[in-house]
Protein backbone atom coordinates (compact mmCIF):
# COMPACT_ATOMS: atom_id res chain seq x y z
CA UNK A 1 0.00 0.00 0.00
CA UNK A 2 1.18 3.23 -0.76
CA UNK A 3 1.48 6.01 1.91
CA UNK A 4 1.33 9.51 0.88
CA UNK A 5 2.41 12.84 2.69
CA UNK A 6 1.12 15.62 1.57
CA UNK A 7 2.74 19.01 3.27
CA UNK A 8 0.38 21.99 2.37
CA UNK A 9 -1.13 25.24 4.26
CA UNK A 10 -4.44 24.98 2.89
CA UNK A 11 -7.11 22.84 4.09
CA UNK A 12 -9.71 23.21 0.62
CA UNK A 13 -6.97 21.64 -1.27
CA UNK A 14 -6.12 19.20 1.70
CA UNK A 15 -9.66 18.32 1.82
CA UNK A 16 -10.04 17.92 -2.16
CA UNK A 17 -6.66 15.90 -2.77
CA UNK A 18 -7.29 13.33 -0.27
CA UNK A 19 -10.55 13.24 -1.29
CA UNK A 20 -9.32 12.51 -5.23
CA UNK A 21 -6.76 10.25 -3.93
CA UNK A 22 -8.82 8.45 -1.93
CA UNK A 23 -11.11 7.55 -4.70
CA UNK A 24 -8.27 6.66 -7.05
CA UNK A 25 -7.66 3.69 -4.28
CA UNK A 26 -4.89 5.39 -2.12
CA UNK A 27 -5.96 5.45 0.88
CA UNK A 28 -3.01 5.99 3.51
CA UNK A 29 -2.69 9.70 3.82
CA UNK A 30 -1.13 12.06 5.87
CA UNK A 31 -1.70 15.73 5.96
CA UNK A 32 0.58 18.22 7.54
CA UNK A 33 -0.04 21.76 7.55
CA UNK A 34 3.88 23.47 7.02
CA UNK A 35 7.35 22.22 6.58
CA UNK A 36 7.89 22.50 10.16
CA UNK A 37 5.38 19.87 10.95
CA UNK A 38 6.70 17.72 7.94
CA UNK A 39 10.34 17.67 9.16
CA UNK A 40 8.38 16.26 12.68
CA UNK A 41 6.56 13.59 10.83
CA UNK A 42 9.04 12.16 8.93
CA UNK A 43 11.49 12.23 12.31
CA UNK A 44 8.20 10.49 13.99
CA UNK A 45 6.81 7.94 11.49
CA UNK A 46 7.76 5.62 8.88
CA UNK A 47 8.88 7.25 5.78
CA UNK A 48 6.10 7.27 3.01
CA UNK A 49 5.98 6.56 -0.42
CA UNK A 50 5.89 9.55 -1.86
CA UNK A 51 5.33 13.74 -0.71
CA UNK A 52 3.39 16.29 -2.06
CA UNK A 53 5.09 19.03 -0.91
CA UNK A 54 3.42 22.70 -1.04
CA UNK A 55 6.13 25.40 -1.34
CA UNK A 56 4.36 28.39 0.09
CA UNK A 57 3.50 27.85 3.81
CA UNK A 58 3.49 30.00 6.33
CA UNK A 59 6.32 29.00 9.95
CA UNK A 60 8.62 26.42 7.21
CA UNK A 61 8.31 27.04 3.58
CA UNK A 62 8.95 23.99 1.52
CA UNK A 63 12.07 25.17 0.25
CA UNK A 64 13.56 25.18 3.64
CA UNK A 65 11.88 21.86 4.65
CA UNK A 66 13.41 20.52 1.45
CA UNK A 67 16.85 22.10 2.92
CA UNK A 68 16.33 20.57 6.37
CA UNK A 69 15.23 17.16 5.41
CA UNK A 70 18.26 17.00 3.03
CA UNK A 71 20.86 17.85 6.46
CA UNK A 72 19.02 15.81 8.65
CA UNK A 73 19.18 13.15 5.86
CA UNK A 74 15.41 12.31 6.58
CA UNK A 75 13.95 9.77 4.15
CA UNK A 76 16.22 10.17 1.22
CA UNK A 77 14.77 7.67 -1.50
CA UNK A 78 11.60 9.54 -1.00
CA UNK A 79 10.38 10.97 -4.58
CA UNK A 80 8.37 14.57 -3.51
CA UNK A 81 6.54 16.21 -6.26
CA UNK A 82 6.29 19.97 -6.00
CA UNK A 83 2.53 21.42 -5.70
CA UNK A 84 2.49 24.98 -5.94
CA UNK A 85 0.38 27.97 -7.39
CA UNK A 86 3.45 29.26 -8.48
CA UNK A 87 4.13 29.60 -11.42
CA UNK A 88 7.30 31.52 -11.52
CA UNK A 89 10.12 30.08 -13.62
CA UNK A 90 12.93 30.48 -10.71
CA UNK A 91 10.80 28.40 -8.66
CA UNK A 92 10.72 26.00 -11.00
CA UNK A 93 14.27 26.29 -11.70
CA UNK A 94 15.20 26.16 -7.82
CA UNK A 95 13.09 22.84 -7.66
CA UNK A 96 16.11 21.20 -9.61
CA UNK A 97 18.45 22.12 -7.48
CA UNK A 98 16.96 19.02 -4.94
CA UNK A 99 17.34 15.59 -6.12
CA UNK A 100 14.08 13.89 -4.31
CA UNK A 101 12.26 16.59 -6.60
CA UNK A 102 10.63 14.14 -9.42
CA UNK A 103 7.82 17.06 -10.45
CA UNK A 104 6.45 20.04 -10.13
CA UNK A 105 2.36 20.05 -10.36
CA UNK A 106 1.28 23.49 -10.53
CA UNK A 107 -1.90 23.89 -8.69
CA UNK A 108 -4.97 22.86 -9.21
CA UNK A 109 -3.58 19.66 -9.00
CA UNK A 110 -4.36 17.78 -12.15
CA UNK A 111 -4.72 14.06 -10.87
CA UNK A 112 -4.95 13.00 -14.60
CA UNK A 113 -1.30 13.77 -14.24
CA UNK A 114 -0.61 12.80 -11.01
CA UNK A 115 -2.13 9.15 -11.55
CA UNK A 116 0.17 7.26 -13.87
CA UNK A 117 3.38 8.26 -11.09
CA UNK A 118 0.79 6.78 -8.68
CA UNK A 119 0.67 3.68 -10.41
CA UNK A 120 4.11 3.64 -11.22
CA UNK A 121 4.56 3.76 -7.61
CA UNK A 122 2.10 1.36 -7.01
CA UNK A 123 4.01 -1.19 -8.67
CA UNK A 124 6.84 -0.69 -7.24
CA UNK A 125 5.91 -1.26 -3.88
CA UNK A 126 3.42 -4.47 -5.34
CA UNK A 127 4.32 -7.25 -2.59
CA UNK A 128 4.55 -10.43 -4.98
Amino acid sequence: MIKILIIEDDDVTNFISKVKLESLGFNDISVVTDGQMGVDYLKDNECPNLILLDINMPILDGWEFLAIKEKLGLCPNVPIIVTTSSGRPEDRLKACDFSAIVDYLEKPINFDTLYPYLLDLDKENLIC
